[in-house]
């Protein structure tokens, strides 16, 4: 059987385990008695187990397996949790994961067998347990509970309810007649599972791999759709061991319980006949009865029916309740998000025709503007839905770095904390999906260059533990994520002597440069303060892949040090990337577009009013000194025949710093689409973030003001 069809889930799930394994063992290390956490993850080892099993994954469910092995020991108290078994845990993980990547390339997990990492896993077991031979007695205990069956007769051998063809009957014949084994199973599947279909097949997939199945009961066409319960059977003839077949079916995730014995053809028909017999016998009785009492079975009737009935609402409901979300592949979603980009396009161009003083619809018709005003709800409706459907939690991202602080305390030996808040928050899919390895680098920064060793933090008064902040929070249409450590800071004086050394400035140049101009050399490709390389730091390639990826993302990060005391690293992202709410204006006739959330007012100030700092334009307003910035001048545009009296000024504001940008005209508010224009400029100021169409066909660039500061 086919199983390609699964691999998908196979691969989302088992991403969920090993994310749920990573968390768990965390939470173990910190508190090794705790019998949730230490079944929370036997569970999800025996999870994975069966699933890799299941999918052919031999490599996989070998390794979760002895996973597993040591689990059940810790389980039953004879054996402890240390700090060495955590470590060979996270190899594991390491280990499952590098499978998991193979099968996302090839759908195949790789050959590494990973014997060091199984031989680690087979000491610890025979060192915890004393070599005694308990390992191999605990799997015979296992098989003897369910002969106590303690669910009290629940798991029912249905398949001697089983109707059989004449031409099944012949193939059950032929497979005993050359010396097979026929065996009758039932598989029952947890009530909360929702994917019988796909646990079903898996189920028939791991049997196949021993013999024939025969029979279905329901037909495989009805398991398919999922017409049917929570249970199915089958009869399948196999050369193997009738225990080995049930063991397969039981490592299938899900599976509550599997029942099977082994039938011979012989007694098969002859319960198939008698069954036939029972069921005219009743027939006639039943036909009996309604002749002598046709009453009496009216009222009957209603009675036997209700309980049926009340079983199948009982599989039904509540099933709804469980199943409220759905997988949607992303480029579906982008091709949604664009659908709705034409759509606001086409709005706009309404818009456009009706502003006009001649406009061929009818521009003052009151029933022409009602649909302008429908249409427009309807675009930003839909645009909000999309929008949400399109947010994501950054603790997708965030969860796998408790686990990468970890390591690195070990690796760099020191004492280190990660405090994280903010998790919930939420960004469009696209920048979460990119947003990981400029995180990871901050927080790698933060470990390796800003927190100092036991012995110097001790000197200075600080505790011994180190403390990184990760805090992501929305700000306006951006969300802000902040990287932090209570360490070092950054020492101006040997990054500015770095820089002289590297030859980037003379010792006059760097004499004169102010401290953010100084850090800004940590963002420059190649540059590094490692005094050593190794495979944490010290190859240059760190802060410059931070800010380019961020950048490409639309956002910004900046620095803010104080020597002693630690690094505050802040990114700031734009919540979406596809439409925004803008404000459009016009410099020498050309529109631009700047989106209102980086604006903060909108000032009329006359000419003389503009003052000069240190050779700078600069405006005073409510006790605050602004730069001024003429657009005309940065978009080198052509300069104006005389000065007006009367300026227009856009406060725009980058966290607390502010800045005024001197317009020509104000055309108002307006959703716009955000078009990238690729490779068809070379805009070496940044300042240009993307293009968009207007309703009357025109295009308008984009101003990232961010890039001003």
């Amino acid at each position: 059987m086919d199983v390609s069809q699964y691999l998908e889930i196979f691969i989302d799930e088992t991403n969920g385990h090993l994310q749920n394994l990573s968390d768990c063992i965390m939470s173990l290390e910190k508190d090794p008695e705790n019998m949730d956490t230490i079944n929370e993850i036997f569970r999800a080892a025996h999870s994975l187990k069966g699933m890799a099993g299941t999918m052919g994954f031999k490599r996989m469910q070998r390794l979760t397996h002895d996973m597993e092995n040591v689990f059940q020991e810790v389980r039953s108290g004879n054996m402890n949790v240390t700090s060495g078994l955590v470590d060979v845990l996270f190899q594991c993980l390491d280990a499952i994961d590098a499978y998991l990547e193979n099968v996302k390339e090839s759908s195949d997990e790789g050959t590494d067998d990973n014997e060091a990492i199984i031989q680690e896993l087979n000491d610890i077991l025979a060192a915890g347990t004393g070599n005694a031979p308990q390992p191999a007695e605990k799997p015979a205990e296992k098989e003897e509970k369910p002969k106590e069956d303690p669910s009290g007769g629940r798991f029912q051998k249905k398949y001697h309810d089983m109707d059989l063809s004449e031409k099944e009957k012949e193939e059950l014949r032929e497979s005993e007649e050359k010396g097979m084994n026929l065996y009758g199973m039932t598989v029952y599947i947890q009530e909360d599972c929702l994917l019988k279909a796909a646990r079903a097949f898996l189920v028939f997939k791991a049997v196949e791999e021993f013999g024939n199945i025969i029979v279905y009961n329901p037909s495989s066409q009805d398991i398919e759709d999922e017409k049917f319960g929570f249970d199915f059977s089958f009869y399948v003839a196999s050369e193997t061991e009738l225990d080995r077949i049930i063991e397969v079916s039981k490592a299938v995730s899900e599976i509550e319980e599997v029942v099977g014995e082994k039938v011979v053809y012989k007694e098969l028909t002859a319960a198939a006949a008698k069954k036939e017999e029972e069921e005219a016998a009743r027939e006639a009785e039943k036909a009996r009865q309604e002749e002598t009492a046709v009453v009496p079975q009216a009222q009957a009737a209603p009675q036997a029916k209700p309980p049926q009935a009340q079983a199948n609402k009982k599989q039904n409901g509540g099933k709804p309740v469980t199943n409220r979300t759905v997988r949607v592949d992303i480029e579906k979603l982008d091709a949604l998000m664009n659908q709705v980009s034409e759509l606001i396009i086409a709005k706009n161009s309404l818009v456009s025709i009706g502003s006009t003083s001649d406009g061929g619809m009818g521009s003052n018709s009151q029933a022409f503007h009602e649909q302008i005003e429908y249409l427009e709800r309807i675009t930003t409706g839909l645009h909000e839905s999309v929008m949400k459907v399109r947010m994501v939690p950054i603790e997708s991202v965030v969860q796998k770095f408790p686990r990468m602080i970890r390591d690195l305390s070990k690796k760099l030996d020191k004492k280190m904390e990660l405090y994280m808040t903010g998790e919930d928050t939420e960004l469009d899919r696209t920048v979460v999906d990119q947003i990981g390895d400029p995180l990871q680098h901050l927080l790698r920064n933060s470990a390796d260059h800003g927190l100092e060793n036991a012995e110097t933090r001790k000197k200075r008064g600080k505790p011994e533990t180190g403390s990184i902040h990760l805090n992501a929070f929305q700000e306006g249409n951006n969300v802000i994520i902040e990287v932090s450590d209570d360490g070092n800071g950054i020492d101006t004086e040997n990054v500015k002597n770095k820089a002289i050394e590297r030859g980037l400035i003379t010792p006059e140049q760097g004499a004169a440069l102010s401290q953010k101009e100084i850090i800004d050399f940590l963002f420059m490709p190649s540059f590094s303060m490692a005094k050593q390389i190794s495979d944490v730091s010290g190859r240059g390639v760190g802060l410059d892949v931070v800010k380019s990826n961020i950048e490409a993302l639309g956002g910004d990060v900046e620095v803010k040090s104080v020597l002693g005391e630690g690094s505050k690293f802040t990114v700031r992202l734009p919540l979406t990337l596809a439409i925004i709410q803008a404000l459009m204006v016009e410099v020498r006739n050309e529109k631009y577009a700047i989106s209102l959330g980086s604006i903060e007012t909108i000032e009329e100030i006359m000419a003389d009013e503009i003052k000069f700092v240190q050779a700078k334009e600069v405006i005073h307003i409510r006790g605050m000194v602004i730069p001024l910035i003429r657009l005309d001048q940065l978009l080198d545009c052509e300069p104006e025949d005389e000065e007006k009296e009367s300026l227009t000024v856009i406060i725009v504001r980058k966290g607390d710093k502010f800045a005024g940008l001197i317009v020509d005209e104000l055309n108002g508010q307006q959703e716009i689409v955000i078009k990238s224009l690729g490779k068809y400029i070379n805009n070496s100021t940044k300042i240009i973030s993307g293009a968009t169409v207007l309703g009357d066909g025109e295009v308008a660039l984009i101003l990232d003001v961010n890039t001003l500061f």
